[in-house]
């Protein structure tokens, strides 16, 4: 493992423990809303200062994107983004889908890359050229062909509720061509899981910098591929995402167009 995603595994494992610390008393939190439907507590909090102080340590002089703490400013070649918690709403019920993200890039290319699931203690790595692993297992994306038999991941647009309507429709236009779709709350883990040949595909609209900066190294390095809803590379900017094995990337793509208003075309 390179040594700077070592570092990132030690900062993914510490935020890891405070998350387990608190995930039976969630009773004694406190829990704030940043937007309708959006949570945040102190257990995200104390996760991202953790993770934040060990990048820092280990390189004081990047750059840091945390999705609590806002934007740390130093070397603006080297980016970590960081998501402390992904799947808040999930963690504050009980519900054991949720994930610590971290992701370095440098000049605005993902390099780096972990997903940590603290509950069933599964580490997702990627180093860039290196490969994607689950713990010690490479990982690779499915081969299926098309959308016939395949699990499709996805997630309401909670946040951007203006797209509602399009989601729903994209939804009735996947369904029938598929053996059946999951939206279990965490893109991060999402991301991952079709790494690890868990879903065959994955698409979903209006998704923050921090949900996905790790989970689509993971998805490239396994084999797979992720754009916008035009096939581009601009999903960290737009935020709408589609991700796959070749095939299914294409067919989830040619499926859904027909579907999305002209501003999520772009």
């Amino acid at each position: 493992m390179h040594p700077t995603l070592n570092v990132a595994v030690k900062a993914a494992r510490k935020a890891g423990d405070i998350i387990l610390r608190y995930h039976n008393q969630i009773e004694v939190l406190t829990i704030q809303n940043k937007a309708s439907n959006d949570f945040v507590s102190e257990v995200d909090k104390a996760a991202e200062d953790a993770i934040i102080n060990e990048l820092k340590t280990a390189f004081p002089e990047h750059s840091i994107l945390a999705e609590e703490n806002g934007e740390i400013l130093a070397d603006k070649h080297f980016q970590w983004i960081i998501d402390p918690l992904d799947g808040t709403t999930n963690y504050l019920h009980g519900f054991p889908q949720y994930a610590v993200s971290i992701a370095l890039y440098e000049n605005n290319k993902a390099i780096h890359a972990v997903v940590y699931d603290p509950f069933k203690e599964e580490l997702f790595s990627a180093s860039k050229g290196q490969g994607a692993y689950l713990n010690e297992q490479r990982l690779r994306v499915t081969q299926t062909q098309g959308l016939s038999n395949t699990l499709i991941g996805t997630g309401f647009p909670f946040k951007t509720p203006q797209y509602l309507d399009v989601y729903l429709s994209t939804f009735k236009a996947i369904h029938p061509k598929v053996a059946g779709i999951r939206r279990a709350g965490s893109a991060a883990l999402d991301l991952a899981y079709l790494a690890a040949g868990r879903l065959d595909g994955f698409w979903e609209i209006g998704l923050n910098i921090w949900d996905i900066a790790a989970g689509v190294l993971l998805v490239k390095e396994a084999g797979g591929f992720v754009g916008d809803f035009s096939g581009r590379d601009q999903y960290l900017i737009t935020g709408n995402v589609v991700a796959g094995n070749g095939q299914v990337f294409k067919a989830i793509l040619k499926t859904i167009h027909p579907y999305l208003s002209k501003d999520l075309q772009r």
